[in-house]
């Protein structure tokens, strides 16, 4: 398979090449002694004929040194050989008679013959060009020689058996002349994909030659002829592993200069794809190249993956290589992975910034996106600024890089691209940087979040980071532990500093107190953090079909995300675990022929729920993704696709190995009866905010401003996941996140109507809805899940909206808080978020939702849950221990007006869904309002 798509790739680049179009001149049955005469010209440069009438003079210098062949119809041409500059008639010296002004003799030409004609023009492409017009023998036998190789199986077989060592394509190949080289090519390109003939061993020889032609053709401009002589070449590596071995010796640099002369021409698509091909020929031999190599072209892999002119074969080649230098060199590659993401992130950038200045970017429907937009593009900018330095860092570090040294460094063509090019620039010359993993691993973090966050509602930008290849990085940064490994190295070589400074220690036995030379004082990287944005990342693009195929082709990857999801390998983070779940189930999961599909994630009333799959996208959590595959699928004709999903990918023990089905143990897990959504408030988080406290009062602490990311992947925090679940079983639980901020210095935040959007939008698309669903919430959550509802009903969602059967409030302010109310001018918080103004007392919008759901729960179509908290909560910690505290949504903002309502004693804001222990009312009356639900239902279908 791999051959035959390589032959397409060399035919189409031979098309370009006027070789496809180049029809043989020549009979398709030549005479063999035309054949063998024409190689004896070729071999020696020309050959004797006899022009005297005496027949019987035995004088063998005498006469015509040329080549005479028949041809058309008996047409006997007459060519003379190039062995010197000038040719005069009666020069009796050689015995050889010249005629200086005639380009070709002809004897019996017909005048309308079409050979006149053609050798004339452009049909044999560069026949006489560069030469001196006499000298014409050696050239004329070459295209003799290329047009029967052409014409058939017959002729390529005589040529074979007359230059069985191949040394006559091996002296056309080296010629001086342009037109013996270039129809030298098409004699060894014809010979090559001839399978049925024997590789002459001197095929090496011409692959040598035909990059040596390439290269210095591609330094003259002529890419003509090197294209031709380049895809030739690429022919007989295919064919002859020998030729690998003598370009992984000898001809890697010609490689280059090629790629380097073609590197700004567009119009040379076709010729960077053929050195990719090459490149990826000799990368995938048992030993790869060397580290120093790979370095080298790595700037010229990036370069071709972001030139949007390359063809895809081009794209997809240079990812792979890329990926394969990652593989390999792990530790040492990181400043290529690092720059691979700096340059994705700076693509995107200038994307954004060009839409913006051509005014092509619009907000969608419903989304006021230009505030959030532009603290995202800025954000971006400063990290990719700090990224850019860190990948220099690293990279003089690692390589020793100096400047001075031009391109002899192997890095140099990397640094010189931009952004790092100017971040190398602004260095201290004088003070050569320090190296910290630590460091480095902050900065590939901080771009991966801002490339998340940059992508994430954005389908263009998404389709565009994932053609740049970042699912290949992706998987990297997930299955690969390089930066654990930088530190390591890091640690070792302060060790072996500390070492040495201990062994010149001085008489007065005063040691250094230098920290860097302390083992203890290397920073631990956040290798974790980086791979839960990283999980994050490849959720989002999983949706994307070519990121599915991707995946699903991937063993090892597929086999590390089940294991991830499942709890099989070291994977602690809940976050992480459910974004492998969920990216398993968007990879995976296929549906019955007869269920009706949408691709995009902006339903209507009519494809409500008959989307080929659910999509898991960003903002979306399993509280307990370790539950197989199965468990999160309804029963809508949605299944789970096993043609790829192979036992050693999903099965635990006790698998069926053969089939590569579920675990035998899932059969104990039965399709959930309800889901049940949890929605966190105001600066909260997806886990952080449904934590199980400590106790229910947070007057030490600093109240409000919670570390959303803190204990979001610590084990036995989360009381939905570590009770509810086991208390619960017949239902799922996810939850969701979204932006949330006090103050817009913080952080650009979405309004209420916005994000609800933005989340019944996600929710719908996951098939929330297809079943019963409870959503219990915390804060303003509660008025995001109402206007989720109040714009379900204005968009005739009525499946999600009929299916909701309950709401759980917890310190919900249905009608306002003090928050809001807070004289904002004090400076204490300064430009509240939007999110906060609508929370203010008496907001019309908060009455008329608050309405909304009362006429719901009055017909019986929804029960409702409130919570309401008794203790005032640190708002802002002031100096000597004086902090602003305040009730923030007080006992008659907490009851909405119906259902009902638990007043928890001595409970702040924060701690309001934050239970104790299972005896807590907050945990206890929600258990319970959950199972009257679930009973209530099970009832309606009985009946």
């Amino acid at each position: 398979m791999l051959v035959a798509a390589l032959m397409d790739i060399i035919t189409s680049n031979c098309d370009n090449a006027d070789y496809s179009s180049f029809q043989p001149l020549l009979p398709s049955d030549a005479d063999t002694r035309d054949i063998a005469a024409a190689i004896e010209v070729i071999e020696q440069g020309g050959m004797h004929f006899d022009d005297h009438d005496d027949n019987n003079s035995d004088d063998g210098d005498s006469g015509l040194k040329g080549i005479g062949i028949k041809v058309l119809g008996g047409t006997t041409v007459l060519g003379f050989s190039r062995e010197i500059n000038s040719l005069e008639v009666g020069n009796s010296d050689d015995g050889i008679v010249g005629a200086s002004n005639s380009r070709i003799l002809m004897q019996e030409t017909a005048t309308d013959s079409p050979l006149v004609e053609k050798l004339s023009s452009a049909a044999a492409p560069g026949l006489w060009d560069d030469l001196q017009r006499e000298h014409v023998a050696v050239p004329f036998a070459t295209w003799a020689l290329a047009n029967w190789a052409i014409a058939s199986d017959l002729n390529r077989s005589r040529i074979q058996e007359l230059d069985s060592d191949g040394h006559t394509v091996t002296t056309a190949l080296k010629a001086p002349e342009r037109t013996v080289k270039w129809h030298g090519a098409m004699v060894a390109r014809a010979l090559l994909e001839d399978q049925s003939l024997t590789l002459a061993p001197s095929v090496p020889d011409w692959c040598s030659s035909l990059l040596l032609t390439a290269s210095r053709a591609a330094e003259n401009g002529d890419m003509a002829l090197a294209q031709m002589s380049l895809s030739t070449f690429l022919l007989s590596m295919i064919r002859c592993n020998e030729s690998k071995f003598v370009i992984r010796q000898k001809g890697l640099h010609l490689l280059r200069s090629i790629a380097k002369k073609i590197e700004n021409e567009n119009a040379q698509s076709r010729m960077k794809e053929s050195l990719a091909v090459a490149l990826s020929l000799l990368y995938a031999g048992e030993v790869p190249l060397s580290l120093e190599e790979t370095q080298r072209w790595s700037g010229i892999l990036l370069r071709w993956l972001f030139d949007k002119s390359v063809s895809e074969t081009t794209n997809l080649t240079a990812i792979k290589i890329l990926s394969c230098i990652l593989e390999d060199y792990g530790p040492a590659s990181v400043p290529i992975s690092q720059g691979w993401l700096a340059l994705v992130l700076s693509e995107i950038l200038g994307d954004n910034k060009t839409q913006n200045l051509k005014g092509t970017t619009q907000p969608q429907p419903e989304r006021v996106k230009n505030q959030v937009d532009h603290h995202n593009a800025s954000s971006a900018t400063q990290i990719l600024n700090q990224l850019a330095t860190a990948v220099v860092k690293l990279a003089i570090v690692q390589s020793h890089y100096d400047p001075a040294s031009g391109d002899k460094v192997p890095l140099f063509d990397f640094l010189s691209l931009e952004p790092f090019a100017t971040a190398l620039k602004n260095l201290n010359k004088k003070n050569p940087p320090k190296f910290d993993a630590a460091d480095s691993a902050s900065a590939t973090l901080k771009g991966i979040k801002a490339l998340a966050e940059l992508c994430s509602e954005d389908g263009a930008c998404q389709k565009r980071i994932a053609d740049l290849g970042v699912l290949s990085l992706l998987r990297r940064i997930l299955l690969g532990d390089d930066y654990e490994k930088l530190a390591a190295i890091e640690a070792y070589d302060a060790s072996r500093i500390r070492e040495v400074q201990d062994k010149n220690v001085s008489a007065s036995n005063d040691s250094s107190n230098d920290t860097t030379s302390d083992p203890s004082s290397v920073r631990v990287p956040p290798a974790a953090h980086i791979r839960r944005h990283a999980g994050r990342l490849v959720t989002i693009l999983s949706l994307l079909p070519n990121s599915k195929k991707e995946i699903i082709s991937d063993d090892v990857w597929c086999k590390w995300l089940e294991e991830c999801a499942s709890g099989r390998v070291p994977c602690n983070d809940l976050k992480l675990k459910s974004y492998c779940r969920l990216t398993l189930l968007n990879v995976f999961c296929s549906e019955d022929p007869n269920t009706g599909s949408t691709s995009d994630e902006y339903p209507d009333s009519k494809s409500e729920y008959k989307r080929k799959c659910p999509q898991f996208g960003d903002a979306l959590f399993l509280l307990n993704p370790e539950l197989p595959l199965e468990v999160h699928l309804d029963n809508n004709g949605h299944e789970i696709s096993r043609k790829k999903f192979k036992d050693d990918c999903c099965t635990e023990e006790g698998g069926d190995s053969e089939t590569g089905d579920a675990p035998s143990n899932t059969s104990k897990y039965t399709p959930p009866l309800m889901d049940v959504v949890f929605v966190h408030g105001l600066r909260g988080g997806p886990f952080n905010s449904w934590r199980i406290a400590d106790d229910k009062s947070s007057t030490t602490k600093a109240g409000l401003v919670e570390s959303i990311d803190e204990d979001a992947g610590k084990e036995g925090t989360c009381w939905p996941r570590e009770w509810l679940s086991a208390d619960f079983p017949q239902a799922r639980f996810l939850t969701v996140k979204y932006k949330t901020n006090l103050t817009q210095w913080t952080g650009a935040s979405l309004p209420l109507q916005e994000v609800s959007s933005m989340l019944l939008r996600k929710l719908i698309a996951a098939g929330i809805g297809s079943r019963p669903v409870v959503f219990v919430t915390h804060s303003m959550g509660g008025l995001v899940v109402k206007q989720m509802l109040y714009q379900a009903k204005l968009n005739n969602y009525d499946k999600f909206l009929n299916n909701t059967n309950g709401l759980v409030f917890y310190s919900c302010p249905h009608f306002g808080s003090r928050l809001a109310d807070m004289p904002w001018r004090m400076g204490l918080v300064f430009r509240p978020a939007p999110s906060i103004g609508e929370l203010r007392s008496g907001s019309p919008r908060l009455v008329e939702l608050n309405d909304f759901v009362r006429q719901r729960h009055s017909k019986g179509l929804l029960n409702v849950l409130s919570f309401s908290e008794t203790q005032v909560t640190p708002i802002v910690e002031g100096y000597g221990g004086w902090a602003l505290r305040m009730e923030i949504v007080p006992i008659e903002s907490a009851y909405p007006g119906y259902g009902e309502l638990v007043v928890l004693a001595s409970t702040d804001h924060i701690n309001s869904c934050k239970p104790v222990n299972k005896n807590d009312p907050s945990y206890a009356d929600t258990l319970a309002f959950l199972e009257k639900i679930l009973k209530s239902r099970l009832k309606e279908s009985e009946s």
